[in-house]
């Protein structure tokens, strides 16, 4: 199972704005997880396919890779919270409020589903399998019965 990933970092949104994006495509394939940022109404989607589209370019660098894209989901998808821009904001009579600017560290990682190959079963595997058992009864349940 090949994977990869990639990275934006310092992108001015808060974590807990792109958060709530990352847990919309967490699971999915990567062509539905770039259908649900396309028509995701936050600005941070945009950026986040961007980090999606790399991190595909990214694992299809790798040897491993098989070149089905279609295989392929994202694995892991989270933002961490960067560096935050401290600002000041004039207030009534002489004081001031702090403005605080927040950025996030955006990371998708990408990986390949493993094929999954059917076992045909052979006359010989369906005789050696065992019946199923029969249940046992308790006496209570066979008292009320009666």
């Amino acid at each position: 199972m090949v994977e990869a990933q990639a990275t934006a970092r310092g992108v001015r949104t808060s974590a807990q704005k792109a958060g709530l994006v990352c847990e919309l495509i967490r699971g999915k394939g990567v062509n539905q997880a770039l259908a649900t940022l396309q028509f995701t109404r936050k600005t941070i989607a945009r950026e986040l396919a961007k980090v999606l589209r790399s991190a595909v370019a990214n694992l299809q660098q790798k040897d491993g890779f098989s070149g089905d894209i279609d295989r392929l989901y994202v694995a892991a998808c989270y933002a961490n919270q960067g560096p935050s821009q401290k600002r000041v904001r004039p207030a009534p009579m002489g004081r001031a409020y702090r403005v605080v600017k927040r950025s996030a560290h955006l990371t998708v990682r990408v990986a390949e589903r493993p094929l999954k190959i059917a076992r045909v079963a052979t006359d010989a595997d369906a005789a050696a399998a065992k019946p199923a058992r029969a249940r046992k009864t308790s006496k209570k349940t066979e008292t009320a019965k009666a």
